[in-house]
């Protein structure tokens, strides 16, 4: 991490888990874990869990985001949740493009830029997901894809509103399989997120881009992985559900 050029972001991703009931007692625990951070701190909750979170957070260091947006503001798209919904109950951040909503939501690099464009427009900070297969990885294209993925993702994105953009670099060999992409691995690519988004917006804009790793990292590996250069904090699938192991990831990254 290069705190002097970017802030530090851990992102908690709880997926389908936690009722509001449990939401509201996670949270309670975070509070009491983490406080005075060094780096930001968001909690992504199911879309059913929003309006406690957003509550049950007021006054503390914590940060609400969701896990998905749709790409209109309205309109016939039962069981969608619209950017300005989102704003409406005091959400900060959005997930976007995450690799289980490109595998079983059928989600393109294409919606993914529509979701957030859209997300942007009203206000919302957008964690964008990008990342290969063990397929892709093993063919020697991970840097192409990710490459691909950043400069459709960002499509229509200006300069300004880059700055409330967050890249998370997640393989997806490693999300929910107790894989990690080695230290170096992940500077690699986060490091080439990094490169792209150079060529698109200038080199002042890239150092300013937080690049997130995500996929596995937990209490145990979060202090290497955040060594690194290009590595400026975390999306968290499981740990984020534990308030401890969560808590030392977030340490990790305020040092």
């Amino acid at each position: 991490m290069n705190k002097q050029l970017r802030k530090a972001i851990i992102a908690g991703n709880w997926k389908m888990n936690k009722t509001p009931t449990e939401t509201a007692a996670l949270i309670a625990q975070l509070k009491g874990a983490v406080q005075n951070p060094g780096c930001e701190v968001v909690i992504c909750t199911p879309f059913t869990s929003l309006p406690c979170a957003v509550e049950a957070t007021k006054g503390s260091c914590l940060h609400v985001g969701a896990e998905n947006v749709h790409f209109e503001a309205s309109g016939a798209f039962t069981g969608e949740i619209s950017a300005p919904m989102l704003t409406d109950l005091g959400v900060e951040y959005v997930i976007v493009g995450h690799s289980e909503r490109r595998q079983y939501f059928a989600e393109t690099d294409q919606t993914v830029n529509k979701r957030a464009l859209a997300a942007l427009a009203a206000g919302l900070k957008v964690i964008v997901c990008v990342g290969e297969s063990l397929a892709q990885r093993e063919e020697g294209v991970t840097e192409e894809l990710v490459r691909m993925q950043v400069k459709i993702a960002l499509q229509g994105v200006s300069a300004e509103a880059l700055k409330n953009v967050i890249i998370a670099y997640e393989p997806i060999w490693a999300i929910g399989t107790g894989r990690t992409a080695t230290a170096d691995q992940a500077q690699e690519v986060c490091a080439a997120i990094r490169r792209v988004v150079g060529e698109l917006y200038g080199q002042t804009a890239a150092d300013g881009l937080t690049v997130q790793y995500g996929g596995s990292m937990n209490a145990g590996n979060a202090a290497e992985l955040l060594s690194k250069p290009d590595v400026d904090g975390g999306l968290i699938g499981g740990a984020s559900l534990k308030a401890d192991a969560f808590a030392a990831i977030v340490e990790a990254a305020g040092k």
